[in-house]
């Protein structure tokens, strides 16, 4: 998740717009409506957490099935796509037709607050239901949370096969200023992860205080912790975005990721349509093509986000992670208000003060 904001504007060509803005196969047949309307409104702004690479090929393959809509993607942090967002909100101006945000938490406590527009998307009924909301917040990815290490300077039994390995091994002298995770302070994604962890790991105190002994290190950003891992400069990262982890280690032979073997947390990149779209028939279309099977494939061959639908083939599917981890050792985080437990303004403080007494004292 890049913290530096950048726009992609995607030129459209309507020249090519007669033959390829065409209904996809098995949609309704009203649906031609909705996809005149968008072109109409010609514009859909999206504000995401997905590096903006990763996006590129989604708004390039949009472009190519529906030529006449510009995708303005703004690249933020998950923390930042919220508070822009509400201030824009707050102020009456301008802001975006889509939210798409990796900090699942943040996402649905906009969504249930009354921020987002219901749709019934025709591609819903496809991806698993616990990542549908009430016809307004749609799960598209199927990202864990790994444990990354530096492979010439972590081997053998140093390398953590479980969180309980986790906590014990950077106990140890030579971890010291040498462990990262997310500063849940300022990434949404971090702190949904880690509180989950507070819930679903019985040692987590233990594990608290092997960060507060290590003296852990905290970044905003999963690509900051790759490049300090992968340089040395850290040995080992905790709860790191593992679809950028795992696409990065097969062509960085520093980097060695785990899938913990006692469970493996599950995030799905969350998305909404504002209730303030200005472009609602584009961020319907969007939508539907981020959750078809199309959308899906890109997600998973070029984007390398995961793909959440089963009939999607490939590496990155949440198929073949499944496959890889077990299912009985997957824990998919829901897409729903169950998430948003530690974002009450006491319990999210009090989470933190207990950090920073454990973990985060220097």
């Amino acid at each position: 998740m890049n913290i530096n904001k950048t726009a992609i504007a995607a030129a459209v060509f309507a020249i090519a717009a007669p033959a390829l803005a065409q209904v996809p196969a098995g949609y309704p047949a009203g649906y031609q409506q909705l996809v005149d309307g968008a072109k109409k409104e010609g514009k859909l702004v999206v504000y995401g957490a997905t590096d903006s690479k990763a996006a590129q090929p989604l708004i390039k393959d949009f472009n190519a099935l529906y030529p006449g809509i510009t995708v303005e993607y703004n690249d933020m942090n998950s923390t930042e796509v919220y508070n822009r967002y509400i201030s824009e909100v707050a102020a009456g101006g301008d802001t975006a037709d889509v939210l798409w945000s990796s900090a699942m938490d943040l996402q649905i406590k906009l969504a249930a607050g009354g921020y987002a527009m219901p749709y019934k998307s025709v591609e819903a009924a496809k991806i698993p239901g616990w990542a549908v909301w009430k016809d307004m917040a749609w799960g598209t990815t199927f990202e864990p949370a790994a444990f990354v290490y530096n492979k010439r300077l972590v081997t053998g039994a140093e390398i953590p096969q479980t969180h309980a390995d986790f906590a014990r091994i950077i106990s140890q002298p030579k971890f010291r200023d040498k462990v990262t995770t997310y500063d849940i302070e300022k990434s949404g994604v971090g702190f949904m992860f880690m509180t989950q962890d507070a819930q679903d790991f019985p040692q987590f105190g233990a594990l608290e205080q092997a960060f507060g002994t290590a003296k852990v290190r905290v970044q905003s950003s999963t690509g900051t912790m790759l490049e300090r891992i992968s340089s040395g400069e850290n040995l080992i990262g905790y709860n790191v975005l593992g679809s950028y982890a795992l696409v990065r280690a097969k062509n960085d032979p520093s980097l060695g990721v785990v899938l913990p073997k006692d469970y493996t947390l599950v995030m799905s990149r969350v998305q909404f349509i504002s209730k303030s779209t200005k472009h609602p028939n584009a961020a319907k279309l969007w939508t539907d093509y981020i959750l078809s099977q199309r959308g899906q494939t890109v997600i998973a061959n070029d984007s390398k986000l995961y793909a959440i639908r089963q009939d999607v083939t490939g590496a990155t599917t949440s198929a073949e992670l499944i496959k890889e981890i077990g299912e009985k050792n997957i824990k998919p985080l829901p897409v729903g208000p169950q998430v948003t437990e530690y974002l009450a303004p006491a319990k999210r403080m009090a989470f933190l003060k207990q950090w920073k007494d454990t973990a985060g004292k220097k």
